[in-house]
């Protein structure tokens, strides 16, 4: 993640640091594509979605999300370890269109009873000169909103979901 713009933002989970890891290492692209579709309107849809509100615009494109790795940062003690989720993205219709997004999802406990969920990703934009001059223009605005918009809603469905009682 040497090159590109970069973006950075996190969220927390009001739930304990074991539980979110095991809710994303288990299978964290099915939490994505929980978290960013609205289930009935996407009933069998496998990828995720990034959206964000420009004005009275709304943006947004499917991605298809791949997690690379998983990374255990063991700390010395119980709250300072750490799990990184290496993470690609990119449009799953029109790949040309919107840049590849490389980025590490890193999750680690705030308390004994919170997560925090920290983004920092890189991506190039896409089409050249012509995408370079969008971005600089408005696109990173764009693509740092929907980064943003993605991390909060992960964060507000592992709130959600975490709090009803497993079985």
């Amino acid at each position: 993640m040497d090159r590109g713009r970069s973006i950075r933002c996190f969220d927390y989970v009001n739930h304990p640091y074991p539980r979110v890891r095991e809710a994303l290492t288990r299978n964290a692209p099915a939490v994505f594509q929980k978290a960013t579709k609205v289930a009935e309107t996407r009933a069998g849809d496998v990828a995720s979605e990034l959206r964000v509100q420009v004005g009275s615009l709304e943006i947004g494109t499917d991605i298809a999300i791949s997690v690379q790795s998983v990374e255990e940062v063991p700390g010395q003690r119980s709250w300072d370890s750490v799990t990184k989720l290496h993470l690609e993205w990119q449009s799953a219709k029109a790949p040309g269109w919107f840049p590849l997004m490389q980025a590490e999802l890193s999750l680690y406990p705030l308390t004994t009873t919170e997560t925090q969920l920290d983004f920092f990703g890189r991506y190039e934009p896409p089409l050249g000169v012509l995408g370079s001059a969008i971005d600089a223009a408005v696109g990173h605005r764009i693509a740092e909103a929907a980064v943003h918009r993605f991390v909060g809603d992960v964060a507000e469905y592992l709130r959600k979901t975490l709090a009803t009682p497993r079985n």
